[in-house]
């Protein structure tokens, strides 16, 4: 019995100094949550070099000779690209861009009348090429830009007489060179590869012919107008912020 008692007694002493010596433990220390801090915005980086390819349609413009009307009917273009872009200040980019196009089934023929009556003209446009300088604004994976500079024409002409249709001895002032203005949206879709469509003009001046006699003097303007879309593969340089 008496160990029973002794046994209790102690227990209770037990359960008793138990809340006092969690009093005398030091309070926890309150820590604040961290602020939530959203992911830094992609930063694009237009500044390096590329290669890329394009197709598209090639229209001539509404001219003729002397009163007559050339072929305006579109024609499939395909080819390639390339350049160099750097991009400052910090949304500007200037950039300069060389570009082939092979442009198919295009047979420009002009039958005369009149003092020329019998004379069949055929124009075949194999190819264009420019080199361009271009400036754009970009905003985010966009750039909106502008481009201008020298323009190349791969051409080569016939002339038939009828009854019977045969070659005809002729001369004529087609220029092979000219000038090339454009437009055009390109968009950065991931750190390496790019889309864009662009309108594109070129303008070779006029054609004017020097011989036969019947057709002497008479010209007409030479000039294409283009539509593309394109894709290019970026060799990322860094530059402003080091990428995408």
């Amino acid at each position: 019995m008496k160990k029973y008692l002794l046994s209790t007694a102690a227990v209770a002493m037990v359960a008793l100094a138990a809340p006092a010596s969690a009093a005398d433990l030091a309070a926890r220390p309150y820590t604040k949550a961290p602020a939530y801090q959203a992911p830094a915005a992609p930063i694009y980086n237009w500044t390096g070099f590329y290669i890329g390819g394009h197709v598209g349609g090639a229209f001539n413009g509404n001219n003729g000779f002397g009163g007559t009307s050339d072929n305006s009917d579109g024609r499939f273009l395909g080819g390639v690209q390339g350049g160099a872009d750097y991009q400052f200040a910090p949304n500007w980019v200037l950039g300069i861009e060389g570009q082939y196009s092979w442009v198919g089934n295009n047979n420009t023929t002009v039958l005369f009348t009149g003092a020329g009556a019998g004379y069949a003209y055929n124009q075949n446009q194999n190819g264009i090429a420019s080199v361009t300088g271009r400036l754009g604004y970009t905003w985010g994976p966009a750039l909106l830009y502008v481009k201008g500079g020298w323009a190349y024409q791969d051409v080569s002409e016939t002339l038939l007489v009828s009854a019977p249709a045969t070659d005809a001895s002729f001369g004529t002032t087609t220029k092979s060179n000219g000038y090339t203005v454009g437009a055009g949206l390109e968009y950065l879709f991931t750190q390496n590869w790019s889309g864009k469509v662009e309108y594109q003009y070129y303008d070779f001046g006029t054609t004017t012919f020097t011989a036969p006699a019947p057709l002497a003097g008479v010209s007409s303007k030479n000039d294409t107008h283009t539509v593309k879309v394109g894709l290019n593969y970026r060799f990322n340089l860094g530059g402003m912020g080091g990428g995408y």
